[in-house]
């Protein structure tokens, strides 16, 4: 029997992972095309900042609602029906005239895809015992993140050969397929797991689960360090890591691809070294510091130093895109310090925190890199990108002083109190 069950909870992670794909395909492919629709919308680095952070702002809002679904009707329903809400979010947006329709069909996407990193978790939380959270969920990420690298290289030649609205096309269609094999596929718990026995919820007791969760301690401080760690490092990887290489760096779109490729390539190898870091070192907090800590330096070193060569700003991006994989030991810190019953509530709060500091970030770097007087040809100058570069450091020092006053959450604790 718990052969079958692990076998079965693997393919059940997998079609999650698979479905988690097209999330990070349509979060990121702005940082490829960004510039292109720029010109083509005649819009500004604020415009662009708020249409890649419309995503985020859905994705966000959707977190406390969809936590409150999934510990009542359990993550193959819900997980199903925002996968729905994401492809028509994709179709609309595909499809769009202008940047208005551009914007809406964005925040139905990011509301859609909101679901996805949560329901693997609560799944994993699940299916696996929980020593390994976090190295599952790194390899979810890892997987999911196939949809980053198609929107690197692959994106900038298709968008050449076809353009761009085919190319998001054939992913909404994917999507749909994705929502299809989730409910098939997808089950909430194993057998005799408490989740199916148990009696729902009524409205006023998950309010009253939420209130428990938001009073939890520990929570304020690793809040903090959630709002900005991801929301730094993705506004680099899915916003102005592309445009910073051609403008500052006279890349092309493809050489640009190619190194956004090489990072998300690094985050994938990241995801997999800080999987296991945790059960290893027996900390995630001091995981969680160093790399914040370490992305925090990089990015002062891209502010400090005027005109350094190509290479070092090559090797900067992708050094961060390794080390943004410690964002997940964060996660893995928070769901150590919510039981089973609250887990969808409590999950849903760190993520409301990790995209709603993904979106502010993008939409306020679009206004500190537009408060700067363009070049004559309109593209931004060196000394914009260093003052957003510094800016960016100093959110991630000041937010990771926060989080140190947390209590860390051991792997070996919690597998002494698990029996």
């Amino acid at each position: 029997m718990a052969e079958r069950i692990s076998r079965q909870a693997i393919v059940i992670v997998a079609t999650l992972a698979t479905a988690y794909v097209a999330s990070h395909f349509f979060r990121a492919a702005n940082v490829t095309i960004g510039l292109d629709l720029m010109r083509d919308l005649a819009i500004g680095p604020e415009a662009l900042g708020a249409l890649t952070g419309a995503f985020f702002f859905g994705f966000s809002a959707m977190q406390i609602p969809v936590g409150f679904l999934f510990d009542r009707y359990g993550p193959r329903k819900t997980v199903t029906g925002m996968l729905v809400l994401a492809t028509i979010g994709g179709t609309v947006f595909a499809l769009a005239p202008d940047w208005p329709t551009l914007l809406a069909g964005r925040v139905l996407m990011g509301a859609g895809f909101g679901v996805m990193l949560i329901g693997s978790m609560v799944v994993i939380t699940r299916w696996f015992p929980p020593n390994l959270f976090s190295q599952v969920t790194s390899m979810v990420l890892a997987i999911g993140l196939l949809g980053n690298l198609m929107a690197t290289s692959p994106l900038a030649w298709g968008v050449l050969l076809v353009g761009w609205r085919p190319l998001f096309g054939a992913v909404v269609a994917f999507t749909a397929l994705a929502a299809i094999a989730v409910w098939f596929i997808v089950r909430d718990a194993p057998p005799g797991h408490p989740f199916l026995s148990r009696t729902p919820e009524s409205p006023r007791e998950m309010l009253r689960g939420l209130g428990e969760v938001l009073r939890n301690p520990t929570l304020k401080f690793i809040l903090a360090l959630n709002f900005c760690n991801y929301a730094c490092t993705f506004t680099i990887q899915g916003l102005w890591g592309g445009p910073f290489l051609r403008e500052v760096h006279g890349f092309t779109a493809i050489q640009a691809g190619h190194v956004l490729l090489a990072a998300v390539i690094a985050y994938q190898i990241g995801m997999l070294v800080f999987g296991p870091l945790d059960r290893i070192l027996d900390t995630r907090k001091w995981i969680a510091i160093a790399g914040t800590l370490a992305v925090a330096a990089i990015l002062a070193l891209l502010a400090a130093l005027s005109h350094p060569p190509a290479w070092l700003a090559v090797a900067a991006i992708i050094a961060i895109g390794s080390l943004s994989a410690c964002s997940t030991v964060i996660m893995a810190h928070g769901r150590g310090i919510f039981p089973d019953r609250l887990i969808g509530r409590g999950m849903a709060t760190m993520n409301t925190s990790v995209m709603l500091g993904v979106a502010c970030m993008q939409t306020l770097s679009g206004v500190i890199l537009g408060s700067f007087e363009p070049l004559a040809d309109g593209t931004r100058t060196e000394g914009a990108y260093r003052f957003l570069f510094a800016f960016m450091a100093v959110v991630l020092v000041v937010a990771a002083a926060i989080y140190s006053r947390a209590q860390d959450r051991k792997p070996s604790e919690e597998m002494r109190a698990r029996g």
